[in-house]
Parts: C-alpha cells; structure tokens; sequence
C-alpha cells in the first residue's frame, strides 16, 4: 500500500469538531503538505483531535467488542452475517470483524504527535514545555487504550510506535506477545501520567472527555487487573479514590450516567454532539425498531419486574426498557430519562456519550483485585457499597475466591450492562489462574449459540486459545 507524499493523514478524520467547545475545531486545510505542517501549536492540537475523533467513531465497534461475545445480548435480522458469525465463535480470518485497521489510525495519530510535537518547538515559540508534554501524554494514552483493546481481542499484535510517514515505511509488522506489549504501555502510562492534568481543562466536557491523571490511572488498573498484578490496581485505583472530584451518583440520579452524561462518577467518556455531526451509534443500534440487539434472556433475568427481578434502580426502566410483553429493549443509549418512556428526541437521539471508565468500575475492580488477595472484608465492603447504592440489600458470600469471582462478575454485570465491558470481565475469569475456571467460560459462551451447535462449540473452545 503506497502512502502518497501528500501529507493528508489528518485531514479526512479530522472534518468534524469532536464536542460542543472549540477545542476539536482546528481543522488542517485540504492539500496540506508535510513540510507545511507541524510548524504550530495548533497543527498538534488538531492531530491529537483527530485522534481522540477517530476512537470515538469506534463506538459501536468497542459495543460488540465487548458484548456480542458473552451472555447479556441475543440478535435479530438486522445483525450482519460476520457479527453473527462471531456471536457464534465461528471466527475466521476474512471475517470483517477481524479487522483492526481503525485501532492502527488511532495509534498512527498518536505516533505523529509523539514524534512531532517536541520539533514544532523549534519553529513555533508559543508552544511551551507545559502545552507540549500535555498533548504528548494525551497521545500516549490514547495509544495506550488502544493497545490494550488490540491485545485483549487479538493477544499478539504488531507493536507499532513510529508514525507511517513515507512509501517505504513497512506494510506488514511481525506480531509481538501481547504481555510485552502491555508491559510497555504500562511503562509509558507510568511515565506520562505526571504531564496529564487532574483539572485543567477550561470544561466539563474536556475534563472528561479528554486524558486526565485520573483516565490514565483507571487505565493502568484495567491494565494491572488484566495481568493479574493486584497490587498494581490497588495503586492505581488509591489515586482515583484519593480524589475528592470522583464520587458515586446517588441512587436516584444513576441514570445521570448516560443522560446527560459527564457525571460525577465518570472518569473518561467519548464525547458525541449530533448537532456538530458528532453521531455515535449506540442509538441506531439499540432503540426499539433497530432489529439488531436486544438484551437476552440472562439480562431479563437480572432486569425485568416479569422475572420478579429486585433491581429497581438498575433494572427495568434504566438498562432495559419493557415496551409489550415480551419486547425489550437495551435502554441507556436510548432513554432521556430512567423512566423506560421518554427516549432521547431530535439531536440528542446520536448523543449519547461512551463511558469508557467511571467510579464504580474501577471500585469493582479493586474489589476483585482484593478478593483474589484473600482481603474479603475489604472486597466485600466495595461490593455492598455499589449494591447500596442501587437500593439492593447486601451479599455475604463463602469465603473463597471463586465464590467472590462470581460475585464480582454478576456485581460488574448489574452496574455496567451493555457497557462494553462483559466479554473482558468473562475472558479475565476464563484466563486466572492458567485457565482454572476455563469450563465456566465455556458455559457462558454457549448460552446463545443455536442448541445444534453447543456441543461441537463447547468441545472446539477446550483449547484455551479457541
């Protein structure tokens, strides 16, 4: 694949503001050659737009990443064939859902404003230590979450951290173990960190929605949990707590998560704006007429009053929505209100923000990273804490840590439904302990595949590399 001498990498992506500021609105001119480029502040800050712009496009792709593989979703006829495919662990190399492509345009962003951000000091005069090394650990953690999606859905990955800048830059990169790769990113994260603002970004918009000292933290422990260092999350998970600014939304302000977004509790979310033709895809995907996903019958079970459920401020009415017996629908990219009635209206229908970390995910995390450390009592005051929080009464489970596993893994399922997030949670349990409790991912993963093939599906996934 041939790259034209034409420096025009950010010029497509980069068209459309990212949020409702101005700070996504300086947008490079068509025609725009290299070395016409890189001469101001301004040319990094478009670029690191540009980056956080093109992740946020991936919304949908972070979705299915994260959900269509476990137990909290069916499908209907409008799911693409590839998709149910994967739905299915039929998965092949020229399944189009095997392509990475826009996780290696983030990172290229981000590798151009790593390499070029400390020349254009030499040119622009304005641009300070200060503006420099800020831009540069926003580049580094979106490189670095970018990283960790790459290896928790393909493992070993190319490792890329030069930008591709001429015609004889290499097409194809040997792969590289993906521990190696997130020990290097724990490095950079580790590094960078101390250049990211706790609070100053001039908006509530930028203050979640770009990379604080807080985003970089509930990363790394994501990344620590993942590796099983649990020392490691509870270092990271302590910065977040130690900040005043984070707190829980109360029980009756939970749906505040999603509409209007930007709470309290949230620590990092993809911005969208469908008045600036910032559309995200949670909506087209998820309300009533979509025909694509639909939550299923363990997320009725967990939700639904007709199940007899006792979760009134997660369930009916906030994660799902009952519409006639026996329809529901997913709804916190889709209500204006947690009321299961009012959906979102006009503009505000592709509005709806991707939380990508807030509070009670990273508490949960630390929860489980203490539980796996025979710390119950600390593990299980987290957990009742989330539970209190939603008006559920309290759990006591056996002292042993699968017993706290599952009580983690339905805790993280309640609090952070079709959030992106349950496919990892299940492939973490699978993964512990050199696969130990492997059967039990197993069993899940075969819940929503057709009765005729479970047993073939449940035999292939014996390997641990299925």
């Amino acid at each position: 694949m041939k790259i034209r001498a034409i420096y025009i990498t950010v010029l497509f992506l980069l068209a459309t503001p990212f949020s409702c500021s101005d700070w996504m609105e300086l947008i490079p001119p068509q025609g725009l050659i290299r070395e016409e480029f890189w001469k101001t502040k301004e040319d990094v800050q478009a670029v690191v737009m540009g980056a956080y712009s093109t992740f946020a496009k991936m919304d949908g792709q972070l979705f299915k990443y994260g959900e269509i593989r476990a137990d909290m979703l069916v499908r209907d006829y409008n799911v693409g064939q590839d998709e149910q495919l994967v739905m299915e662990s039929n998965i092949y190399p020229d399944n189009s859902f095997c392509n990475w492509e826009n996780f290696y345009k983030v990172i290229n962003y981000c590798n151009e404003v790593i390499k070029n951000a400390p020349l254009v000091q030499d040119v622009d005069d304005t641009f300070s230590d200060f503006l420099m090394q800020g831009y540069m650990s926003e580049a580094v953690f979106l490189r670095s979450l970018a990283y960790f999606y790459l290896v928790r859905v393909y493992k070993d990955v190319p490792y890329v951290t030069e930008p591709t800048e001429s015609d004889d830059a290499p097409v194809y990169q040997e792969k590289v173990d993906g521990d190696e790769i997130l020990n290097l990113v724990r490095l950079d994260l580790e590094e960078y960190r101390k250049y990211a603002t706790i609070d100053g970004f001039p908006t509530l918009t930028e203050l979640k929605g770009r990379a604080t000292k807080a985003a970089f933290d509930a990363l790394h422990a994501d990344i620590a949990l993942w590796q099983f260092d649990y020392e490691g999350v509870l270092t990271h998970v302590g910065r977040i707590e130690a900040n005043p600014e984070f707190v829980l939304m109360p029980m009756d302000k939970w749906f505040e998560l999603y509409y209007p977004g930007n709470s309290l509790e949230s620590i990092y979310e993809f911005q969208f704006d469908n008045n600036l033709n910032q559309n995200n895809s949670m909506y087209g995907m998820t309300w009533r007429y979509s025909h694509n996903y639909y939550p299923s019958e363990k997320a009725l079970e967990m939700f639904a009053l007709d199940y007899e459920s006792l979760e009134r401020k997660r369930g009916e009415e906030k994660s799902i929505a009952k519409y006639s017996e026996g329809e529901y629908i997913i709804w916190k990219y889709v209500g204006a209100d947690g009321d299961g009635q009012t959906t979102r209206s006009g503009s505000e229908q592709n509005s709806a923000n991707w939380v990508v970390y807030r509070l009670a995910d990273v508490m949960l995390m630390k929860a489980e990273a203490l539980s796996q450390m025979g710390r119950f009592g600390e593990a299980l005051d987290i957990i009742n804490a989330i539970r209190e929080r939603a008006d559920v009464t309290p759990i006591n489970p056996a002292l042993t840590e699968s017993a706290y596993e599952d009580a983690i893994l339905q805790e993280r399922a309640l609090e952070l439904a079709f959030e992106g997030k349950r496919w990892f949670d299940l492939l973490r349990l699978g993964r512990r302990n050199d696969y130990a409790r492997k059967n039990k991912l197993i069993e899940v993963i075969v819940q929503n595949v057709p009765s005729t093939q479970k047993r073939i599906l449940a035999i292939k996934l014996t390997n641990p590399l299925g």
